[in-house]
């Protein structure tokens, strides 16, 4: 049997763990939350998500992984044959993501390019969706393929192989200048951003607190479905992670150091995006909240024309956009390649492949699929499958895997597991979470995005284009419940196992 890769030391697992939650969410999807949620008051229902639902979870699959030394597929197999499909859904899942997450990828290997000079200075917008995607009519006018995009592509997919390709070896040397190098890049952009004129306004709209909203139980439910989205749970990358460290490494610290680092990264990109939303409405003379955007709008727009505002002329405003746009891509690359290592995990696991030949081949694969969403109409469906894949999709396998670990493994023997390898002991709470708390909040956000749905179909699209979304969501089963009935090369893959700390088997 050959030996299961190892993490050349805790620090390249807990980067790597850090750079796959800290993502392109966390620049542009979190500011957002936190402005239309209530400010600073959003930060109460956001750290009690954090330590009640992202920390426990977050645990739960570092042991899981670490404890059956296996990737999320054969974890759930070890626990009940049945329920192997929930592993493949999850990193099936995250594969789907994947391709078109690094088309936005291109989108900003692009956007590097343009920096210099400012291509977008007299209309950040146009340039945007007229000059650089062309976007057409509809979900209904896929157009042409725009070269650029595609260019962009490419250069991404060449990236993620080449970091993957010596696995744990060459993930943990990009990590260690991957992960601090975007915090550097939030502190540059957000010292500079407070020194600017009408910075105090947009950071007031982003930490004033309004408490009255703590009354509203949506508020709630997204502080707990961002804490969920941005950790990277659910993917089958934490436990992919996991099963990468000998089965004596602390879970508890590291799981805590992964929740925390990526909720700084957060905060920091919150303070780089809101100051400079602030000068921007001083300059333009208009209300804070008229120019505060969240997703791509923000990043490829609204930003874009900030930096066009910048003093300094053309040279200054060519170094922050470079920088800004080295921030989101260095942000975004260690989320795009633990999406994959998850797929290449449990495939190794099951198929036994080899990692460079099954890399090369999921590469071309993916950069095939990236192609509908590098047309004109592609951004249309990059939304509409981002809306259902990542959003209900995620939902539903956190939900199933909160329950796979929780009742059939077993919360009180993972947290026996965990308290006897981490210096940090953990309570009788985490069985509650882990058992309770976590499927019936994840339910929540789920039912309340579903009634959203049935009130107001998604994003104004026609429903043809929504159920051509949704089908993804029928695919993915399919396809999972598929995979785990082809026999497996590997005689134990389905072998009972308790988690000891036995190095070696299972």
């Amino acid at each position: 049997m050959v030996a299961r890769q190892k993490w050349g030391s805790r620090w390249a697992f807990v980067l790597a763990a850090v750079g796959s939650a800290a993502g392109l969410g966390n620049a542009w999807r979190f500011p957002y939350m936190a402005y239309s949620n209530g400010g600073g008051a959003f930060y109460v229902p956001y750290f009690i998500a954090l330590f009640l639902v992202g920390i426990p979870l977050l645990m739960a699959e570092f042991a899981i992984g670490q404890g059956l030394q296996s990737s999320a597929p054969k974890s759930m197999a070890i626990i009940r044959k049945n329920a192997e499909f929930i592993g493949w859904f999850a990193v099936i899942g995250g594969a789907i993501i994947v391709f078109y997450y690094n088309v936005i990828m291109a989108y900003i290997f692009n956007y590097l390019y343009y920096s210099f000079g400012v291509a977008w200075k007299d209309d950040p917008n146009g340039f945007f969706f007229g000059k650089f995607l062309q976007v057409s009519s509809g979900p209904g006018e896929l157009g042409s393929i725009r070269w650029p995009i595609v260019i962009g592509l490419a250069l991404t997919w060449l990236w993620i192989y080449f970091i993957l390709r010596k696995g744990t070896t060459s993930v943990g040397k990009t990590v260690a200048w991957t992960v601090p190098l975007p915090v550097i890049l939030l502190l540059i952009l957000g010292i500079r951003g407070i020194t600017l004129e009408g910075a105090a306004k947009g950071l007031n709209f982003l930490f004033e607190p309004n408490f009255a909203k703590l009354a509203d139980p949506r508020v709630w439910a997204n502080a707990f479905g961002q804490i969920f989205f941005t950790l990277s749970l659910a993917f089958g990358i934490m436990i992919a992670y996991g099963s990468y460290n000998k089965k004596d490494s602390d879970i508890a610290n590291n799981a805590i150091i992964t929740a925390l680092g990526n909720s700084a990264t957060s905060y920091l990109a919150g303070i780089a995006v809101f100051s400079v939303l602030g000068y921007m409405a001083t300059q333009l003379s208009v209300p804070v909240d008229k120019v505060v955007s969240g997703g791509i709008g923000l990043a490829f727009v609204v930003y874009p024309q900030a930096i066009s505002l910048f003093p300094g002329g053309v040279v200054v405003q060519s170094i922050i956009g470079l920088l800004f746009f080295l921030m989101l891509l260095t942000l975004g690359i260690d989320s795009a390649f633990s999406l994959v290592e998850a797929v290449e995990a449990a495939a190794s696991d099951k198929f036994k492949v080899n990692k460079k030949a099954f890399l090369i081949g999921f590469s071309i694969f993916g950069f095939l699929a990236g192609l509908l969403f590098s047309t004109q109409g592609g951004l249309y469906w990059l939304d509409i499958v981002d809306h259902f894949v990542s959003v209900y999709g995620l939902l539903i396998a956190g939900i199933l895997e909160s329950i796979i670990i929780g009742w059939l493994f077993g919360a009180e023997k993972l947290r026996k597991y965990i308290n006897e390898v981490s210096e940090v002991k953990v309570g009788k709470w985490f069985n509650f979470s882990i058992k309770f708390l976590i499927p019936a909040v994840l339910i929540l956000v789920l039912g309340l995005n579903f009634f959203d749905e049935l009130k107001k179909p998604y994003g104004g699209y026609p429903s043809w284009a929504l159920w051509t979304g949704f089908s993804m969501l029928i695919i993915n089963p399919i396809i999972a419940i598929i995979l785990s009935k082809i026999p497996p090369k590997d005689k134990d893959y389905y072998k009972k196992a308790e988690i000891d700390l036995t190095e070696g088997g299972n």
